[in-house]
């Protein structure tokens, strides 16, 4: 059977669980479906729902904020107002150099639409992106 047809998860390392829980879910309004361990850390982990489905799973592992590349995305209606949210919940979006961005920080998407990155406390980096 082809992976296509399996539900699929981006895994998210951390250094620090708590601090990862206290952004995740204080900054970012996530709700925890489950936790668990991660390695030899009894309650190192957490899987987080998007659009109703386990969708991200945050562990603590020195691997960390290893990457700049954007990690998962998410796929909104308003941008703009998902910026203001976050924004006025503590979270910084991130501008590159070599991009225009409008106020907010958002900035055209390649192949059309608009997309925003912002970054966790290990400087792990999501977008937010949409079509308008």
């Amino acid at each position: 059977m082809p992976l296509s047809a399996h539900p699929l998860r981006a895994s998210i390392a951390v250094s620090d669980i708590q601090q990862a829980v206290a952004f995740y879910e204080g900054k970012l309004g996530l709700q925890p479906l489950r936790s668990g361990p991660s390695a030899t850390i009894p309650d190192g982990s957490r899987v987080y729902a998007a659009a109703g489905a386990p969708a991200l799973n945050v562990y603590q592992s020195t691997t960390a904020g290893t990457t700049a590349a954007t990690l998962a995305t998410w796929y909104v209606d308003d941008l703009d107002q998902i910026v203001d949210e976050l924004t006025a919940a503590g979270v910084g979006i991130v501008r590159y150099d070599q991009l225009v961005h409008d106020a907010r920080g958002i900035t055209a998407r390649a192949g059309g639409g608009r997309i925003a990155w912002f970054q966790d406390p290990d400087g792990n980096t999501f977008a937010l992106e949409a079509d308008a």
